[in-house]
């Protein structure tokens, strides 16, 4: 298991780096660091979720959930100028490294998990979750952040085969909250997942 997922103040020493997030849309140079989420290079997942998931919707604000240095809130920023974009995460190194990159961006809002106010709901969820942290941490991500969907809002998440992304899947249908796979590429499943059912609002129908 790697420190970034569970330590607010990782103990590796800093070696600080630069990133390049190029998508045919988007051309993003990062400061990375030691101590956090694939600091060296931008992980794979995460490319295939920025290449993947569909353009964010175009209202409503939008949530990188575990961002890191910020290469999932960033592009989402780019792509979205409008739109507010919250970016949350449990270290403190990668929040630092976050702020600090979306600085000339205007509509990036960076914080710990419990610094987003309780009565935003999302219009978008994008997340490469933790999971080598274990079921008990990312199920208790899902079920803090998912009832956070606006009523016509989706997440998009990336998680690999080999690290349970089809009973992952299952795992959040049975909780209520409808979820397809959106893309497979190398290994990766692109999840899309709804609001749930009895949080929407009954149909007028």
């Amino acid at each position: 298991m790697q420190e970034h997922y569970f330590s607010a103040d990782p103990s590796t020493p800093s070696r600080p780096d630069t990133v390049r997030v190029v998508l045919p849309d988007v051309d993003l140079t990062l400061a990375t660091d030691s101590g956090v989420f694939s600091g060296s290079r931008l992980d794979r997942g995460t490319r295939i979720l920025l290449e993947h998931a569909p353009m964010p919707p175009r209202r409503g604000p939008l949530l990188d959930l575990g961002c890191g240095y910020g290469p999932i809130a960033l592009t989402l920023a780019t792509r979205r100028r409008r739109l507010p974009v919250w970016a949350v995460d449990v270290n403190d190194r990668a929040l630092a490294l976050a702020r600090r990159n979306a600085a000339d961006l205007g509509n990036v809002q960076v914080g710990r998990p419990e610094e987003v106010p309780d009565d935003v709901a999302f219009a978008g969820i994008y997340s490469n979750p933790p999971i080598r942290s274990g079921k008990g941490v990312l199920h208790g991500l899902m079920t803090r952040w998912l009832p956070r969907l606006a009523p016509e809002g989706r997440a998009y998440l990336v998680v690999h085969k080999h690290l349970g992304s089809d009973s992952f899947a299952d795992w959040l249908n049975a909780q209520g909250w409808p979820t397809s796979r959106l893309v497979s590429v190398q290994g990766y499943r692109v999840l899309e997942v709804g609001c749930s059912s009895s949080e929407a609002p009954p149909s007028s129908g």
